[in-house]
């Protein structure tokens, strides 16, 4: 028998191509396209210059430039698909998952960044994408978002490229559904309310995952956040609902349900997890801070350490990665610590190496562990 978790996932992995291939997601509903920079410290030619590695440093250098002006170049290093919805559906379908993607990838024409993306899943654009600019240190990001085109996310305009029928039968076909990003669409609260009236009743069966992810709600009300939450309570009823955070958006939730926030300590953030599942009453609930993620549902609660890299190649859409592994960790019957290990190797992996890994990749890196 398998003596440690990443040797039990890796026993779970046997298989997994084809059970997943017989299985389906649904993920909406946002877009962008995501630049990558680096600040420039030092140029030293042309071609070579030494950037600001950490937050801080880019910090003392703004605040120096306080009441003065300061030129900073910035330096592409990636054009890539973003979105928490496009980033986490690719890495779904790197591990062999059918897909359907409804969004804001592009009108009429799909966006260039998002054409392999289109090649592997059945795709309905529905607006043009956002674009962030996503500044990236060794020890976080800044990004800096454009989101005219997010106001166009909205169940009319869904409704007008895919009617109701066709939406009920995508929802049907699907194992998996992931409902993200609703920080930065205005309208989602609505959309779930029209997914709640009018699709989740006539769903039969066994209950399909629904995955949310709130994605930084800071910049949202307290009203706002407990409607939101509320609503997402009422999924339960239908399916078996994950509601996925970060560190801190568990502390801004936490907030609002009148639960102290948690110490970043592994032990704080699974109870924590478990005082915000039983407040929502909802299948399960995972925190994900940057060196360990926890996670709380029926059974229990517990957490499971991360493969952290103190140098990453790539950290936008870390977390992205890290919901697609504990899915894919779900809908292949693991347990909560078997899923949550499928989660961080899957993100561990991909701030590594910059790409989503497939099934392969993932049993290799396992090992490593």
């Amino acid at each position: 028998m398998p003596s440690t978790l990443p040797q039990q996932v890796i026993e779970q992995l046997k298989g997994a191509e084809a059970k997943l291939g017989h299985a389906r997601a649904l993920v909406g509903l946002d877009g962008f396209v995501d630049t990558i920079l680096h600040v420039v410290d030092k140029r030293e030619s042309a071609t070579k210059f030494t950037r600001l590695a950490t937050m801080s440093e880019f910090g003392r250098r703004i605040q120096a430039a306080a009441g003065l002006s300061a030129n900073l170049e910035l330096v592409t290093q990636m054009l890539k698909l973003g979105g928490n919805g496009p980033i986490m559906a690719n890495a779904l379908g790197s591990y062999g998952l059918p897909m359907t993607y409804i969004g804001n990838l592009g009108a009429p024409n799909v966006h260039r960044v998002f054409a392999d993306f289109a090649r592997r899943a059945e795709v309905h654009s529905i607006a043009e994408p956002g674009y962030t600019d996503a500044i990236e240190f060794d020890d976080g990001k800044l990004m800096f978002g454009k989101h005219e085109s997010l106001k166009n996310i909205t169940w009319e305009n869904i409704e007008e490229h895919l009617p109701e029928e066709t939406m009920l039968t995508m929802f049907a076909a699907s194992s998996l559904i992931a409902l993200v990003n609703w920080t930065m669409l205005p309208h989602m609260t609505a959309i779930f309310q029209k997914i709640l009236k009018h699709l989740a009743p006539k769903l039969t069966g066994e209950k399909r995952w629904l995955f949310f992810d709130l994605a930084d709600p800071a910049k949202r009300t307290s009203d706002d956040i407990a409607k939101v939450l509320a609503t997402i309570a009422k999924f339960q009823k239908y399916f078996r609902v994950v509601l996925g955070l970060n560190l801190g958006e568990s502390r801004q939730i936490g907030e609002v349900l009148g639960i102290k926030a948690p110490a970043d300590s592994p032990e704080a953030v699974t109870a924590h997890a478990l005082h915000v599942r039983e407040k929502l009453k909802i299948e399960t609930v995972v925190i994900h801070p940057t060196a360990f993620a926890a996670a709380a549902d029926a059974n229990g609660a517990t957490f499971v350490e991360g493969p952290f890299t103190p140098k990453p190649k790539i950290t936008t859409g870390a977390g992205d990665h890290f919901n697609a592994g504990f899915c894919i960790g779900r809908l292949l019957g693991g347990d909560l610590a078997m899923s949550l290990q499928c989660g961080v190797a899957t993100s561990g992996f991909y701030v590594r190496n910059a790409k989503s890994p497939g099934i392969g990749d993932l049993r290799k890196f396992l090992r490593t562990l």
